[in-house]
């Protein structure tokens, strides 16, 4: 295979330039699918489970009786016109304990529809399913770009945007490195294999990973065996229509690669991109090719990933703690899917899943629908929901995943993530190795599960014990970042941004010892008057949040919740943490509009506990009462004209406040925060305290090295607002007019 040296794999210079003239060459920029085509095609075969202790669970004749009785229901003459009887015959034993049953005759979907809906009638019959093709979440668009580059640099500072935390909606990957890379965590990437001789993923991160195709044309290899080794051969189409109707002529996409070059592209090797989890060792799983791949292939390989026993397959060696499927089908989670997440969850996989890239509700798409699994949607440089991303109730949270021309500066590249790829249109050997811009859930999900190693990793170094899968979704949706963007409540995206230093700082904290110290419920501080929005959460889930009420307040204490949907109940003791079963107050309405009232509150700590009736999202909370006369609580700050306070510090999501009075006819009123380290921002708002997501003024930068100027400002109370978005200390604020 041609490859280009270490130094020529690289981004060639500016738009439009030539390659000839380019410090090294172009980088391929493509597009995500954002139309997955819904299951409509025919299936190839049943997977069928038999329920334990009936007759057919250990009788092939008994089986065959189910069988010729479901199609004599179906109208097997209908089904079967050319003639000959319709039959079944057993392909493969499944590691979830279901068969794949091939049919002697192709019927066409209604038929086989017919057919499945009979069987899964009988009651010996525990379930069965159509084994459809689900699909990576391709890239189709693509265009060649060249971009200005020091070919002894990387591409983190210049292209990287998800990682960084200079913008929005990056996620900050340099606070988490300080802590963990993800050493000694496996993360299975099943998806389209990998390209094993990229220069920047052939530095050891690979493990040798499966093959578990076994449909010859689709996966390209000569043969129906499943084998050692997870090479992608190429997922091109030479001609339209031949996946399903519409679906277009393209080329190799080399998804798998990308996907895993998030998880664990060689770092710190001044070449190309950055993995975040560039430690942790990835799990190859083939199981996508030409037109996609098969549902019972892909359940047996998600069994497998986890360390799962599967017919005719050798013992995975090394079983995933993680595991990310950037794949899927337009239709809701089926009892095949489920089986086999249910199964890599017990053995303590995390199952993160991508949510479709239809821009529809994530509920009528498969696997993201699928319960124990985190399904990841996608959002832009803005921290924005991406254009394309599915949402609802079943997303968890949400991480980049790139906004495509929505997002057109730094030459283009802020809409795309880049990752490890390739511009061959066909096979492996028929181009060479070059770093790719693709936008999609696909590239959102390896993020989360990214993070998911580095937990992992963190917690064993630290002598602590793993966390469980349910452990490590609960941890990741807790300490999400909110949207720094309202989110429609029409179209949910889960917790927030994936945050992976909160996540680590938050999973290291040692369990409180009460012989040794005062302990108090973990719980997350909320601040008087200021709204907590996008909440979100399952069935019997529980959330716990605390506000801090000051000596002297009489009037009332109201604690609600509103919007949304779902629903929620409401939970209330003072200095101790409540349950259904025990509190000094509750609220259990329909739905999520909860209201907890207390007239004249004692001073002290009051613990919220929100719990799940149902699955909610979206949901805002928020605690209110007026501050006492001697300045109780944030806001009795007042600001000199021109005089600057100094030495301000405070902790992540720590929000301080202060107030300049604005006489009638000034010009300019000028708010400067400055100095000190860390990153705060800096909110300005009339009348009343900034909120994060209501203010006038609101720079947004990387630092602490933020101005407001407002012209011709309204005569009265200004209301100033630092918020750490990472711990911050040293800062200076000034109100000047």
């Amino acid at each position: 295979m041609k490859r280009k040296s270490l130094l020529c794999v690289a981004v060639a210079a500016a738009i439009g330039m030539s390659a000839a003239h380019a410090a090294g060459p172009e980088v391929k920029i493509g597009q995500s699918r954002v139309d997955q085509p819904a299951a409509t095609q025919a299936g190839d075969g049943i997977i069928v489970k038999y329920r334990s202790g009936t007759l057919a669970a250990t009788s092939s004749a008994n089986k065959a009786r189910v069988f010729e009785a479901a199609a004599a229901r179906a109208g097997a003459a209908k089904l079967a016109p050319r003639g000959a009887g319709l039959a079944a015959a057993l392909e493969r034993r499944m590691g979830t304990g279901a068969e794949l049953m091939r049919l002697n005759q192709r019927l066409d979907r209604a038929s086989l529809e017919r057919l499945v809906n009979e069987l899964q009638a009988d009651p010996a019959v525990e379930y069965a399913v159509v084994n459809d093709r689900d699909y990576a979440l391709r890239p189709v668009e693509r265009r060649q770009a060249q971009a200005a580059f020091t070919p002894d640099d990387t591409f983190f500072p210049v292209y990287q945007w998800n990682f960084r935390n200079d913008t929005p909606g990056g996620i900050d990957a340099e606070e988490a490195w300080d802590i963990s890379t993800g050493e000694g965590v496996v993360v299975a990437v099943l998806d389209t294999g990998i390209l094993p001789d990229h220069p920047d993923m052939n530095a050891g991160q690979l493990l040798e990973g499966y093959d578990f195709m076994t449909d010859p044309w689709m996966s390209r290899r000569p043969t129906a065996d499943r084998v050692p080794g997870a090479l992608d051969y190429g997922d091109w189409n030479p001609v339209a229509n031949e996946c399903y109707a519409g679906s277009p002529a393209q080329e190799s996409s080399w998804h798998g690669t990308h996907v895993a070059g998030t998880v664990a592209e060689t770092t710190n090797n001044a070449l190309g991109a950055a993995g975040l989890a560039f430690d942790a060792k990835v799990l190859p799983v083939r199981v996508l090719g030409r037109c996609g791949g098969m549902l019972a292939d892909i359940a047996d390989a998600i069994v497998w990933a986890s360390g799962g026993d599967v017919p005719g397959v050798p013992a995975n060696e090394n079983p995933a703690e993680v595991i990310n499927l950037s794949l899927g089908g337009g239709s809701a989670c089926n009892a095949v899917y489920q089986e086999a997440i249910d199964i890599a969850v017990a053995n303590g996989s995390t199952v993160v899943v991508a949510a479709g890239n239809s821009n529809a509700n994530a509920a009528n798409s498969r696997p993201a629908s699928c319960n124990n699994v985190i399904a990841v949607g996608a959002t832009r440089i803005t921290g924005g929901k991406a254009y394309y991303s599915n949402w609802g109730d079943v997303i968890d949270l949400s991480a980049p995943g790139g906004g495509g021309s929505d997002d057109p500066g730094n030459g283009g590249w802020d809409g795309y993530v880049i990752q490890a790829g390739s511009d061959a249109a066909t096979t492996p050997d028929s181009g060479d190795y070059l770093y790719t811009g693709y936008i999609g859930t696909s590239m959102a999900a390896p993020h989360v599960a990214a993070v998911a190693a580095l937990v992992q990793s963190a917690r064993v170094e630290a002598g602590m014990d793993p966390l469980m899968p349910a452990e490590m979704e609960s941890l990741l949706k807790e300490t999400a970042r909110p949207f720094p963007v309202s989110i429609p409540s029409s179209t949910p995206m889960g917790a927030g941004i994936v945050d992976p230093g909160h996540a680590l700082n938050t999973t290291l904290v040692p369990p409180c010892d009460p012989d040794v110290e005062e302990c108090t419920p973990p719980a997350t501080d909320i601040e008087n008057k200021v709204p907590l929005r996008g909440l979100s959460g399952t069935a019997g889930s529980e959330a716990l949040y605390a506000i801090q009420v000051p000596e002297g307040v009489t009037g009332p204490l109201s604690i609600v919740t509103s919007g949304g949907r779902g629903d929620v109940s409401m939970y209330v003791s003072l200095d101790e943490e409540p349950s259904a079963d025990d509190a000094d107050w509750s609220s259990t309405r329909p739905g999520n509009n909860e209201v907890v009232r207390i007239n004249n509150p004692e001073a002290g700590t009051y613990y919220i506990k929100l719990v799940g009736v149902r699955d909610y999202s979206n949901l805002t909370l928020q605690a209110r009462f007026e501050e006492p006369e001697d300045g109780g609580g944030p806001g009795g700050n007042e600001l000199e004209n021109g005089v600057p306070v100094t030495g301000i510090a405070g902790d992540a999501q720590s929000e301080q406040f202060w107030t300049i009075n604005v006489p009638a006819g000034t010009a300019s009123l000028n708010v400067q925060m400055a100095g000190g380290t860390g990153d705060a921002d800096l909110y300005v708002r009339y009348g009343a305290q900034p909120t994060t997501t209501d203010y006038a003024c609101r720079p947004y930068q990387f630092g602490n090295n933020e101005t407001c100027t407002i012209s011709n400002p309204t005569a009265g109370t200004w209301h100033i607002m630092i918020r750490g978005f990472s711990a911050f200390s040293g800062v200076s604020l000034t109100g000047s007019y």
